[in-house]
């Protein structure tokens, strides 16, 4: 796939920065929409705005349909069934919902839940504040030196049988690809139910949840091309089925009294009040967009962007990489000499060019990185090797800057 190909599609890309021509190294954090993808949701805007479930009219139907078959695209796209899929606002309301009806009704005093020391804050702090609420344990996998996770502690962790393990596919800093299979398999031989964020793995390789056999896993709309505002909760169905719902009120119900109420059925048992129904719709068409693209591809375009750009920015005296550089996505953080993150990420934009710098909402990781920032540079589809290279020549402008 050259990225070539798909840029015409994002009419971000044509814009300027600083009277430079935009290049985009920030996907992690939020990928462009194309042009597909917009024009879907304006089209439902345009021509099937209302509310769906709710009315016999013609476009209550019709809109009704268009949400229940992105629902079934997107089922599809990680090897799902409908009715397994549940829509939220993103993948952090997706974790909570799981941390306050799962996890609250498995987690008891001195009960132990376990996630991993790489984690991004919105699968860390639901975990940490349901451990304070019911006086549990909080137990993490370390991660090596080389950025990955420690897969002989890991195993003696499970060992004690915590009450779930929660982990991500993919770091957000680090670009580590774990080996989820694996570590699902091994949390199975101890009977503990598995909780897997793919935020950073579904929008860039292919994702097969009954392949992997996790129990849940959460992604974001946004990360994917899609529209903000949206995310999905994936569970097997007996699990979602023997759960609480975590919102009431509209639509969730399947009849109310003045003194009782009973729940509608899966999915819809999850999704209280009028649903995010354009981000749904605009969700499925960005799905429609990556499967014709072939998620193999994307993820073989990603990983020779990566290997590119570790190679150059090796080149650069001063310039410090984290992770393994190996078994890695498409996201690279950094550093140059004792240069904050945030001054780098300065000069560098003067040049039209986006990067992101902080903790990236995983600081306790990157504390554990013994810095308080660093720089990162993700890609995806649009990516360019062209793209890259201005970012190495900006990186070099700022050490004549900084005088380094």
């Amino acid at each position: 796939m050259a990225a070539i190909d798909v840029r015409k599609d994002f009419p971000i890309l044509k814009r300027k920065v600083h009277e430079k021509k935009l290049i985009y190294l920030d996907s992690a954090a939020t990928s462009q929409k194309p042009i597909q993808v917009i024009n879907t949701i304006t089209d439902f805007y345009k021509n099937y705005n209302t509310n769906i479930h709710r009315a016999l009219h013609t476009l209550s139907d019709e809109a009704t349909t268009l949400y229940e078959t992105a629902r079934k695209k997107i089922a599809s796209f990680i090897n799902a069934n409908p009715e397994e899929i549940i829509f939220t606002k993103n993948a952090t309301e997706g974790l909570n919902l799981l941390a306050f009806t799962f996890g609250k009704d498995r987690v008891k005093e001195n009960d132990i839940i376990l996630v991993t020391e790489m984690e991004h804050h919105s699968n860390l702090v639901p975990w940490q504040q349901l451990a304070k609420q019911q006086k549990a344990k909080l137990s993490f996998i370390p991660v090596t030196a080389e950025g990955k996770l420690d897969l002989e502690t890991a195993e003696n962790l499970l060992k004690q049988k915590p009450k779930l393990f929660a982990f991500t596919h993919v770091s957000n800093v680090l670009g580590t690809i774990n080996p989820a299979k694996q570590l699902i398999e091994l949390a199975k031989k101890y009977n503990v139910p598995t909780i897997l964020d793919a935020s950073q793995s579904v929008p860039h390789m292919p994702v097969d949840v009954r392949d992997l056999d996790c129990d849940f896993l959460v992604f974001s709309g946004h990360k994917m091309l899609g529209p903000t505002g949206i995310g999905v909760l994936y569970g097997k169905k007996q699990h979602l089925q023997n759960m609480n719902p975590f919102l009431t009120g509209g639509d969730m119900i399947k009849e109310v009294s003045y003194t009782e109420t009973s729940w509608n059925d899966l999915p819809w048992k999850f999704e209280a009040g009028t649903p995010p129904i354009a981000e749904v719709i605009g969700l499925g068409a960005a799905v429609d967009y990556l499967q014709k693209i072939g998620m193999k591809s994307i993820q073989d375009h990603e990983q020779e962007l990566t290997a590119y750009a570790l190679e150059q920015l090796q080149k650069i005296k001063q310039v410090k990489i984290y992770g393994s550089q190996q078994e890695q996505i498409g996201v690279i953080a950094f550093n140059l000499a004792d240069i904050h993150a945030h001054d780098l990420a300065t000069v560098v934009d003067e040049e039209g060019i986006a990067i992101r710098s902080g903790h990236h909402c995983a600081q306790p990781l990157v504390e554990k990185l013994g810095v308080p920032a660093t720089a990162r540079m993700s890609f995806y589809i649009y990516t360019t090797k062209k793209d890259i290279d201005k970012a190495i020549k900006a990186i070099k402008k700022a050490k004549k800057v900084f005088k380094l």
